[in-house]
């Protein structure tokens, strides 16, 4: 039972609190049906779901509402949402009134986003800086505190805070990004963090230790915060399937400037051969961002010239898929979000995973990501 008195909720567990699944994927457009999705990954045990945001049907706060209103255990997470796309006071009360309405079943992914997409938008980059100063103002709020006459990094604020000093809600704040430096930033601040679909288990150790170190230069507790990493998962996959869940995501985030050279960084792959695929007639000819133009026969000529050992992701049997799992725990993760695929393609898969499941690395795990 929720106390509504001191605003406690309860230790919410699943069978695989350790197992999230990306809600949503890519250009989704059927969100409505997409909840089903979401319904059908509680029932089968998955402990946590994450969002991403995106300027055309994925507005974070309505489908973190949708999710919370068809759930009762599942942890919700944004996987990402920006600190300068939103004022800190709007920021704050989503975050209170998505645990409130989810009852304790929230958390916050903050990322830097896309540059080039936030200069469009009239919106400076996000700094270290403003990260921290961000990070900050939010737990304030949160916990029901008033900041008068503030200014810093973020903004000049006359007054930032809730309209009640009532509102005291504990929701975790997980960074989301895989840049090095990032990464051990966020290691000095957040309590979790999620990795990067299609991110080597050699790169997951990497990315790892870089938050373990920030953790020791903060003089936090190492290994407190808890890294997640997008796994794309395919069983028994069709070529259709493959090329729309592997090579078209995939193609879609070399695309973006920054971004695929971020993600080519942390894996070590060559930027010359990043920006040997990104003027491939087979990818210049698309118009648009693959994922969400492309058709079959221009993502099979795509798939032709994308490096083969790029495409870090779980494929192939339920054995195959789940022994690919468990790789990600062996790399150093603590847990894993299931990327690409629906609940119901990647539940075969846990009857193998269930097998060789790590029980020792996860007794106590409760379905709070952070």
């Amino acid at each position: 039972m929720i106390n509504e008195e001191d605003q406690t909720y309860p230790a919410y567990t699943s069978k695989f609190p350790e197992l999230g699944f990306y809600a949503f994927p890519g250009a989704a457009s059927d969100t409505r049906g997409d909840l089903e999705h979401v319904k059908y990954a509680e029932q089968i045990g998955i402990g946590n779901v994450m969002i991403s945001e995106r300027a055309d049907f994925k507005e974070i706060g309505t489908l973190c509402g949708a999710t919370a209103a068809v759930t009762e255990k599942m942890y919700i997470g944004t996987s990402a949402t920006n600190a300068n796309t939103r004022n800190p006071v709007a920021t704050a009360s989503f975050c209170s009134s998505m645990n409130r309405v989810s009852r304790g079943r929230f958390a916050l992914g903050l990322g830097k986003g896309n540059a080039p997409l936030h200069k469009a938008w009239g919106l400076k980059p996000v700094t270290y800086e403003d990260e921290r100063e961000y990070y900050k103002v939010l737990k304030t709020l949160l916990c029901g505190e008033v900041l008068e006459n503030y200014s810093g990094s973020i903004g000049d604020f006359p007054r930032l805070g809730l309209l009640g000093d009532y509102v005291k809600e504990d929701v975790p704040f997980l960074f989301v990004g895989f840049g090095p430096n990032s990464l051990k930033h966020a290691g000095t601040l957040y309590e979790g963090a999620h990795l990067h679909t299609f991110m080597a288990p050699e790169a997951v150790s990497r990315a790892v230790g870089l938050i373990r170190e920030g953790e020791r230069e903060a003089g936090k507790e190492e290994g407190k915060a808890k890294v997640w990493t997008v796994l794309a998962t395919l069983c028994n996959p069709t070529e259709k399937k493959y090329l729309e869940y592997v090579t078209a995501r995939l193609a879609s985030y070399l695309q973006v400037q920054g971004y695929g050279d971020g993600l080519a960084k942390i894996n070590g792959w060559d930027p010359d051969e990043l920006e040997r695929f990104r003027k491939e007639p087979a990818v210049t000819s698309v118009g648009g961002w693959i994922d969400a133009v492309a058709n079959f026969e221009q993502l099979a000529a795509i798939d032709k010239v994308l490096p083969q050992e790029w495409r870090s992701a779980a494929v192939g049997t339920p054995r195959d898929c789940a022994q690919r799992w468990l790789e990600e725990f062996e790399a150093g993760a603590d847990g894993i979000i299931i990327h690409t695929c629906t609940p119901e393609e990647f539940e075969p898969v846990l009857t193998e995973y269930e097998k060789i499941r790590p029980n020792h690395l996860l007794e106590g795990r409760t379905n709070r990501p952070a």
